[in-house]
């Protein structure tokens, strides 16, 4: 079997799951462009730990509706994936050997930042999968030796996918259309990201905070890009990204995907 790639794709709002855009519809068509894995493993921008990563040992995960305000149709969404921790438990050895602390949960289910892509790319809900939290007040550099832990996986069948936005500003959004046209700062920085993705710039991608153009304002906080570089390390050395999807909803909220092979 030769290896999969990682993944990173952005899961913008919940509504994703319900609304038609080119980001939803790319999606759907995803899981069947990959070859079927055995098992997923998926970082979320909304799970972090403090002190190192942790895993998720549940054997059914619930699915989590964690975030407030929108249709009830949203709200009855159920992901029925099974759980998979036998995996769990070989991430976690996989971490410990990298001399990573790590934590185990042992029924976190599944955030909207896992289930709500997964639902799309594999909507049977027939693939076991479970999940790795980020680290809290950790920065790029360490999410990318967290992928590289467990980029081993990537040869035994196993999707690992890193899900979070490639901008995420929600302060900026004030009720534009889902094909709003972005401003000049999500597309500049979009384009500094895939430049550098398909330049191979390791060093430039991990001071991104410094070095990209408005950075800052793209990601007030870290943790919805933290994911691609959790995908980036589990690549291995020489791996070159794929840009996978490129595209905006509301204006704000870039929705790149990148696959890492």
């Amino acid at each position: 079997m030769s290896a999969f790639p990682s993944i990173f794709v952005s899961h913008g709002s919940p509504m994703l799951a319900l609304q038609d855009s080119p980001a939803r519809r790319f999606l759907q068509g995803l899981g069947s462009r990959l070859a079927r894995p055995k098992a997923i493993a998926v970082v979320s921008a909304h799970w972090e730990t403090s002190g190192g990563p942790a895993v998720s040992l549940a054997t059914l995960p619930a699915t989590i509706h964690d975030f407030g305000g929108f249709p009830s149709a949203l709200y009855e969404i159920q992901y029925r994936a099974p759980g998979a921790p036998e995996l769990a438990e070989q991430a976690a050895a996989l971490f410990e050997a990298a001399g990573i602390a790590v934590g185990r949960s042992a029924e976190r289910g599944l955030d909207h930042g896992a289930w709500v892509p997964l639902s799309l790319m594999y909507p049977h809900a027939d693939v076991p999968v479970m999940q790795i939290s980020l680290v809290h007040g950790a920065g790029p550099a360490v999410h990318e030796k967290l992928g590289q832990a467990l980029a081993q996986l990537r040869h035994e069948g196993v999707l690992v996918i890193g899900s979070g936005a490639m901008t995420h500003n929600l302060y900026e959004f004030r009720g534009q259309a889902v094909d709003a046209v972005a401003p000049p700062w999500v597309s500049e920085f979009k384009d500094w990201m895939q430049a550098r993705l398909e330049g191979n710039d390791s060093a430039a991608l991990l001071d991104y905070r410094r070095l990209a153009p408005a950075a800052a304002k793209n990601h007030p906080t870290e943790e919805h890009l933290l994911p691609l570089f959790v995908a980036m390390g589990a690549a291995g050395p020489g791996a070159r990204p794929q840009l996978l999807h490129s595209s905006v909803e509301h204006g704000v909220v870039a929705m790149d995907a990148y696959a890492f092979n």
